[in-house]
């Protein structure tokens, strides 16, 4: 079995397994690359809060690097400077020397430095005939060496993880303008709907933002804000959809008045078997002119924020998960059967709403079906209020979302 070089502190200090396990790293390490000194502190600048570092622990650190006369760390030489506290809080912008002593044993514990105690805690080195050092008593930064490709990898890691925060609050910024401006527009123009329970719906997801967030609460915030500016889009295309096809009707209306020259006495009547074949026909003609809208929920809802809505449903996937649309289509299959509800219903769910919104709404019934008596019926009226352009699912989505996150703060 290999040794490693270990050495106990001086004094009181203490003596833990995590430095000895340290110091038999950095003996075990077979790295021979030299590093730049500066490249090593700039990574842990970078990933400081990762090692529990503050920012006087990084002056301390930045006054022992300025101790090593060369510019790089080279593993096979000595790498122990040895300054006197003095010095070091000089070179640290003149920080106590209670401070000074905190912040060694930070870079200590960080397992970014080593001690390398004399016999009387003294700092100070052996030198040759020559004038070369043979042996030194001080800070050994051997492990900024030995450790710099971790630390680099730390480093990166940190610095995406930040720039991923930035933009997660970056697209909420702008999501927020969006919902806002597109709440204000509708009323100011008067457009139907219950925009008053929207704006509410706003106000509540900014609510729950804390003020100093992270990234996954900023995260879900922004799913949130994202389904209801999707909520709020749909809306108002389908509103000015409907103003279209109004003003259309009224100026097709116009042109017809205008251009029959024929009174309605001087037409041709028509026969009593033709007049039986037209209102038979009339329904269908009425269904077929003003089809469903569906919107699809893949475009819409993306399937990561359906589940997460609505994690009972996983269960019953393919393999007990779902990774795809199909997989949560086949899911409500075996859900709907599960509760009762009718082929039938099933199918005209999927008719009027889209296969895949269908599936949802299974999702969102299966969620709340301690709540729900009649599963079926329930999904019927769901059915009767897509037909008439009465329903969408965000909604009933966010909803879930809401109660999800309050359930996981009470488990927290």
């Amino acid at each position: 079995m290999q040794m490693g070089h270990v050495t106990t502190p001086f004094g009181r200090r203490s003596m833990t397994l995590a430095l000895v396990k340290g110091q038999l790293d950095v003996g075990a390490s077979k790295s021979t690359r030299r590093v730049d000194k500066w490249k090593v502190f700039r990574d842990i600048s970078e990933a400081r809060v990762r090692f529990g570092l503050q920012d006087r622990a990084l002056a301390v650190l930045d006054a022992l690097l300025s101790f090593h006369p060369d510019g790089e760390l080279d593993p096979e030489q000595t790498l122990v400077v040895f300054p006197s506290n003095a010095q070091l809080s000089l070179r640290a912008h003149g920080i106590t020397g209670t401070t000074l002593r905190r912040q060694l044993s930070a870079l200590v514990n960080a397992g970014l430095i080593q001690r390398r105690d004399s016999p009387n805690g003294k700092r100070y080195a052996h030198r040759n005939l020559d004038g070369e050092i043979e042996q030194a008593f001080g800070f050994d930064l051997a492990p900024l060496a030995a450790r710099a490709t971790e630390i680099a990898a730390i480093s990166q890691e940190v610095a995406a993880e930040r720039m991923r925060f930035k933009r997660a609050k970056e697209a909420l910024t702008i999501c927020r303008r969006d919902v806002r401006k597109l709440i204000s527009a509708a009323l100011e123009e008067n457009a139907s709907g219950d925009w008053g329970a929207i704006e509410a719906l706003y106000v509540d997801i900014l609510a729950r933002l804390p003020r100093n967030a992270r990234r996954a609460e900023v995260e879900a915030a922004l799913d949130e804000m994202s389904l209801l500016r999707e909520e709020i889009v749909n809306r108002l295309e389908i509103l000015l959809d409907a103003r279209k096809m109004a003003s259309n009707d009224s100026r097709n209306g116009c042109h017809i008045q205008n251009s029959n020259t024929e009174s309605i006495s001087e037409s041709e009547p028509a026969s009593e078997k033709e007049e039986d074949e037209k209102s038979r026909l009339a329904p269908q003609l009425g269904r077929s002119a003003t089809p469903a809208r569906h919107t699809d929920p893949m475009k819409v809802f993306p399937l990561t924020m359906v589940l997460r809505a609505c994690p009972q449903m996983i269960d019953y996937g393919p393999g007990g998960k779902i990774d795809h649309w199909r997989d949560l289509q086949a899911a409500a299959i075996v859900v709907r059967s599960m509760l009762g509800v009718s082929p039938s219903a099933y199918e005209d769910a999927c008719d009027a709403m889209g296969p895949e919104s269908a599936a949802v709404a299974m999702a969102c019934i299966l969620e709340r079906s301690n709540m729900i008596n009649s599963a079926g019926g329930y999904l019927r009226d769901l059915t009767r209020r897509a037909q008439d352009g009465e329903f969408t699912l965000g909604p009933m989505l966010m909803a879930l979302l809401r109660a999800a996150g309050s359930t996981e703060k009470l488990a927290c």
